[in-house]
C-alpha cells in the first residue's frame, strides 16, 4: 500500500504503515533530523505533506536500508544529498519494477 500523492497531507499512522515502522520511530527522527518538521494542528496531531514524506524516504533508506546510525544519516544528508536523492529516485523506480512484475506474474 502507497501513500497516495493526490492527498496534501498523510496521518502519522498511514506513513508509518507505509515505511513499516512504530510511531516512535518516526517521532524519535523527528526530534533528531532538523530537516524533518512536519505540521501539527491545535491538539498537535501530526500531518505529513509530500516534502515530509521524500524525507522520510531518505532517512529510511540509510537508516533502515543501507544500516547507517542516526548521526551517520544526518552527515550523510548533509553531505552527499544529491546523491541519497538519486539513489532514491532508483530505489522508487525499481520497487515500481517490482510491483509490475508481480501483478504480472499473478494475472499469468
Amino acid at each position: 500500500m502507497g501513500l497516495s500523492s493526490e492527498k496534501l497531507f498523510h496521518k502519522l499512522t498511514e506513513v508509518c504503515n507505509h515505511f513499516d515502522i512504530p510511531p516512535s520511530t518516526l517521532r524519535y527522527w523527528e526530534s533528531e533530523f532538523p530537516s524533518f518538521n512536519p505540521k501539527r494542528n491545535e491538539k498537535g496531531t501530526r500531518f505529513y505533506n509530500q516534502k515530509d514524506i521524500e524525507e522520510i524516504s531518505k532517512i529510511h533508506l540509510l537508516v533502515k536500508q543501507n544500516k547507517y546510525t542516526i548521526q551517520g544519516a544526518i552527515e550523510k544528508l548533509k553531505m552527499d544529498k544529491k546523491k541519497i536523492d538519486e539513489n532514491l529516485k532508483i530505489v522508487q523506480k525499481l520497487k515500481k519494477i517490482r510491483d509490475f512484475l508481480t501483478q504480472l506474474k499473478q494475472e499469468l
